[in-house]
């Protein structure tokens, strides 16, 4: 799996962001359904794939977020912390948190 054109990653076969994502919500006690993941990459298809609410940053390709729920900014915009301020927060269940979050 290329992460990045100028990158290969080289895993067990069944070793990825989307195992990973479940494996880690099994042993913590949480619903798949009730996650949010966020990336940028190819390596992160399969994360989207598990994950309740996926995000890819700006930067992704067009592969890439064609998997996505949404699409944020980049990197260099902030990308990260605007999807959880007006994505992932204001989904979140009784958070008064987001409330003016920018």
């Amino acid at each position: 799996m290329r992460s990045q054109p100028y990158y290969l990653d080289v895993t067990h076969p069944k070793a990825n962001k989307g195992h990973a994502v479940s494996a880690l919500c099994e042993r913590i006690g949480v619903e798949l359904r009730r996650t949010a993941v966020i990336g940028d990459a190819f390596n992160d298809v399969a994360m989207f794939a598990k994950g309740g609410f996926s995000i890819a940053m700006g930067q992704a390709p067009e592969e890439v977020t064609a998997h996505a729920d949404a699409v944020t900014l980049s990197n260099s915009e902030d990308g990260f912390a605007r999807a959880v301020g007006r994505l992932i927060l204001p989904r979140s269940a009784g958070s008064g948190v987001a409330a003016g979050i920018e």
